[in-house]
């Protein structure tokens, strides 16, 4: 393990998972009341009643600091996911995705769109949680085809992920409603099931 990486996970170690939701927890509070760009790391210091220097120390840099609140405040749902068949898969996905809806979106299009003129934090959100998102839900893609639910080369497999999350976007501006875990489930069963080939039940 290089030097950096041990340091790393040394100064992880001496925060409880309790506390690190704490952190979070004041990220989340703070962006909700005055969005990213007001956000500071004093500010989540002051919040969680610890000093500036432990939120450097841990995560290094606010637009990491907010990907990784985003993240580990979802508890790595995706990931737990295998029921072993994709298309329950994918509902589990749609409900997990779905259930951080509603109070969090237009949360995330505010963060979206202080992403597109902060490439630092474009690339945090994309490395802490859309990249880690799309590779839970390709995961269960590659355990389909092992299992000979879906073939390899089928066309839609690479636009699952994209789907799925993109829906949670796209919903509030075309019908100005949030996606909910019904709406996902529904979505998952009425256009992205069809598109692989496989039943609804």
């Amino acid at each position: 393990m290089p030097p950096q990486d041990s340091a790393t996970t040394s100064s992880r170690s001496k925060i409880t998972p309790e506390r690190e939701q704490e952190f979070y927890q004041a990220v989340l509070q703070l962006l909700r009341e005055s969005g990213y760009d007001a956000l500071t790391m004093e500010g989540v210091a002051s919040r969680s009643r610890c000093g500036k220097s432990t939120l450097y120390r841990q995560w290094g840099s606010k637009p990491q600091l907010v990907a990784c609140a985003l993240r580990g405040t979802r508890g790595g749902a995706l990931t737990a996911i295998d029921t072993g068949n994709l298309s329950d898969d994918l509902r589990e996905a749609a409900k997990a995705l779905g259930a951080h809806s509603g109070r969090d979106t237009p949360l995330m299009h505010a963060i979206s769109h202080a992403a597109l003129q902060n490439r630092e934090l474009l690339e945090a959100l994309r490395e802490g949680l859309l990249e880690p998102a799309a590779a839970a839900i390709d995961a269960m893609i590659a355990r389909a085809v092992a299992r000979g639910e879906v073939p390899a080369g089928h066309p839609a497999l690479e636009f699952v992920a994209a789907q799925l999350i993109g829906a949670l976007r796209v919903r509030p501006m075309l019908e100005g409603e949030y996606v909910d875990a019904d709406y996902l489930v529904r979505f998952v069963e009425g256009a992205v099931l069809p598109g692989l080939g496989l039943a609804r039940t």
